[in-house]
């Protein structure tokens, strides 16, 4: 085999937060993918573990395999032509991701990362996701026995032809912004409630809500609140803007939407969907975007009545033995 090919090229190990020069290549190689493929090949809460912004229920096993082509030095910046991450829970199941640099794909860069995580950790309680499910992963997810067991939507929605209806809110309830200093522990309360038997957004930590909070993109005037006469959080919209990447312009983003056990069935959640939708229009923005579940019906149906069409799809892999 050729010194040029990825079977020959050293995988370099990691466990922890990544270092910063790791941390680097991971976001010059984030960024062309996303480039690329209109879509990120990291979830969020990955990239927040790797810089080490976690609450230590997680840790990670990380997996670099740069390519030799132009300096044999792996710290002095050469390209990092794949990466697979797993972030480890404590119950010893974890959740694998695996990113490829554009100019590197069809080389076998990902088979050498899998192989060589299936070598140092195995596969024992592994999930794994597919970002946009290219049929690359597909194919790989096959070879080594895994099968769908998630769907997450992307669907988007184009603000400039949408007919927003009028949803009233519940009596009693107002909307506010959230108060960066104030509302952080209020909010993580509701946001359990809301999401007590959600995967990932009913684990968000205060470490978690601090590290989005401090990426550029967040803006506490688009973190809208909705609270009862006496004070008490029922209810939120968090939205997000996206900017401008490369040929693909800024574009808005229904992040979170939740409402506690207390106020579920009387309408918030509609209201606040739509009034966070018109707050991202009134930004300027032509298109707003969410991850759904794909059985979630409910939720589904709503985004369906407000225009939302599915727009892309992220696969959940798990191995078909269930080991």
């Amino acid at each position: 085999m050729s010194p040029a090919h990825p079977e020959n090229w050293p995988v370099l190990v990691a466990k922890g937060a990544a270092d910063a020069q790791l941390l680097k290549d991971v976001q010059a190689l984030v960024a062309a993918a996303e480039e690329s493929d209109g879509n990120p090949p990291l979830s969020e809460q990955t990239l927040v573990t790797l810089r080490g912004a976690d609450s230590g229920e997680q840790s990670l096993l990380a997996l670099a395999l740069y390519s030799p082509d132009e300096k044999s030095d792996p710290s002095s910046g050469q390209d990092l032509a794949g990466f697979a991450v797993v972030v480890e829970e404590r119950d010893g199941n974890g959740v694998l991701e695996v990113a490829v640099h554009p100019s590197y794909r069809n080389q076998g860069v990902a088979d050498r990362l899998v192989g060589e995580l299936q070598a140092i950790r195995g596969f024992a309680g592994l999930k794994a996701w597919s970002h946009g499910n290219h049929e690359a992963a597909a194919e790989l997810a096959a070879r080594y026995g895994y099968s769908p067991v998630r769907e997450l939507w992307k669907m988007r929605l184009t603000t400039s032809a949408a007919q927003l209806p009028d949803a009233a809110l519940p009596g009693g309830i107002t909307l506010r912004t959230f108060v960066p200093g104030q509302d952080e522990e209020a909010w993580l309360a509701a946001n359990r409630a809301a999401f007590a038997h959600h995967p990932e957004q009913g684990n968000m930590t205060r470490a978690d809500l601090e590290a989005r909070m401090a990426e550029p993109w967040f803006d506490p005037a688009g973190f809208l609140l909705a609270v009862d006469s006496g004070g008490a959080l029922r209810g939120f919209h968090w939205t997000k803007v996206h900017p401008r990447h490369g040929e693909h312009p800024a574009i808005g983003e229904v992040y979170v939407v939740g409402v506690t056990p207390e106020a579920q069935g009387t309408g918030l959640g509609k209201a606040l969907t739509i009034g966070g939708i018109k707050y991202l229009q009134k930004q300027g923005l032509n298109a707003v975007m969410l991850y759904v579940d794909a059985d979630n019906i409910p939720a589904v149906a709503l985004y369906r009545r407000l225009g939302f069409t599915r727009w892309d799809v992220d696969i959940m892999y798990a191995p078909k033995d269930g080991r």
